[in-house]
């Protein structure tokens, strides 16, 4: 590790410590997120879904910042998915138990509300995750990925994310040989349905965290699609 590297790891560290050692701020931040569960789904993307991407930025040219990066654009862009996906979280774990039971399963959404663990409430996790990543997770990812070329194409700066976005144009001009052999064929099944299965198996206040920790990750896998995609 490099001086930057320490320097990096030590202001995380102390911008989290405060939630683990000062019960005050952890009461605070729990009585918020009870109450205003979208605003924080915005706030928990924004951060650490963005510090996945830094930390993805660094993995792929040696750097956490550079310029044309555009790290306060992609903030307000993880926090906008974040509310996608905290309504994707309920939509799903609310439908999919419902499905289940139609097709003749013991399942309720209160299944995966018990706190006790069983095979029910493992196959009824792994169900929703398998249908959030198939359906909710594909768009999701494209349309990521197109607002990642757009902030590219604008040069990181707020004006130039907010003008229009040529969506046609970015779609046409997208890899797909890595968006679906590597980003669709290989994360999904192999690390987001998993992730996903575990993350419905939490309480319910603990699953939006948990999701927007996993975007640490994907900063990590959206570095080696770039890599893949120069290859």
């Amino acid at each position: 590790m490099r001086k930057k590297d320490f320097v990096f790891t030590g202001i995380v560290v102390l911008f989290l410590l405060p939630f683990f050692v000062c019960p005050e701020v952890y009461e605070a931040y729990s009585n918020f997120n009870a109450s205003n569960g979208m605003i924080m789904s915005f706030i928990k993307f924004a951060v650490l879904a963005t510090l996945g991407e830094v930390i993805g930025l660094r993995i792929k040219t040696g750097n956490y910042y550079r310029k044309g990066f555009g790290i306060v654009p992609r903030a307000i862009v993880w926090g906008l998915l974040g509310l996608g996906i905290n309504a994707a979280f309920i939509i799903f774990s609310s439908g999919t138990p419902v499905f289940l039971a139609y097709l003749g399963f013991d399942v309720s959404a209160e299944t995966i509300k018990t706190t006790a663990f069983s095979g029910t409430k493992l196959f009824t996790a792994f169900s929703i995750s398998l249908f959030l990543n198939l359906i909710f997770a594909p768009v999701f990812m494209t349309v990521h990925r197109i607002t990642d070329v757009h902030i590219e194409t604008t040069g990181g700066t707020l004006k130039g994310f907010f003008s229009p976005i040529p969506f046609g144009k970015h779609f046409k001009e997208l890899n797909w040989e890595v968006q679906w052999n590597f980003v669709f064929k290989k994360t999904i099944p192999l690390f987001w349905i998993p992730a996903h299965t575990i993350t419905f198996m939490l309480p319910q206040n603990y699953r939006v965290l948990f999701a927007a920790a996993l975007g640490i990750v994907l900063g990590v896998f959206l570095a080696a699609a770039s890599i893949l995609g120069k290859k």
